[in-house]
């Protein structure tokens, strides 16, 4: 149950971060056309990289893991320490205010194929999602890396469904940039925290 509850956080942290994805998922949500189906793609899209990333690293012998082991906390500690900094220094210019489109809402398919594209064409999905993720999942070992990757999956559930259903009911809040400052000061508090926990243990 650690590592999913390190999962839900990690995830959290990740995929919070201001995107391609996030800002289309918003808009819909802000115009409440086609939700369900934007949010099914990215949190479907989500849940393929983050298992690709857990069998993909995991993938080596036992003995090279248990041999890398101690690497990988090391490297591990690093992505976060290095993702908290960024993160910190994002927020003190924050992302520009994100408000619904005007104008009729395209159809269904037209919705879908730009989410696809809004998640799948962003180069920073596979660095979070199958590269730190899956890193940070086989620092966990046995079962523990794939308890890891519940937890991120249901922090993407949680994120993409909240992030669509609920922005009707916090449009002003959400689509301003002091919001999204605030965000990412509580993405670097909870990733240095993380990583100082992983120090000290």
């Amino acid at each position: 149950m650690n590592a999913s509850l390190e999962g839900l956080l990690t995830g959290l942290s990740l995929i919070i971060a201001i995107g391609a994805q996030n800002a289309y998922v918003l808009r819909q949500g802000l115009r409440r056309s086609h939700v369900g189906a934007v949010v099914t793609v990215c949190t479907v899209s989500d849940y393929a990289l983050i298992i690709a990333g857990v069998a993909g690293i995991g993938g080596d012998r036992p003995a090279r893991r248990l041999g890398a082991a101690s690497g990988a906390l090391v490297r591990c500690r690093l992505p976060r320490v290095g993702y908290g900094l960024a993160s910190a220094w994002r927020a003190r210019r924050p992302a520009s205010s994100l408000s619904a489109a005007r104008g009729d809402s395209p159809g269904r398919p037209a919705v879908v194929r730009r989410a696809v594209g809004a998640y799948w064409l962003n180069p920073h999905v596979y660095l979070d999602t199958v590269v730190l993720l899956g890193s940070i999942a086989n620092a966990h070992a046995g079962a523990g890396r794939w308890w890891f990757a519940a937890g991120t999956c249901v922090a993407s559930t949680l994120w993409f469904a909240g992030l669509g259903f609920g922005a009707r009911y916090a449009a002003g809040l959400l689509a301003t940039p002091r919001a999204w400052q605030v965000l990412d000061l509580l993405i670097a508090a909870t990733m240095l925290g993380i990583a100082v926990k992983l120090a000290t243990s």
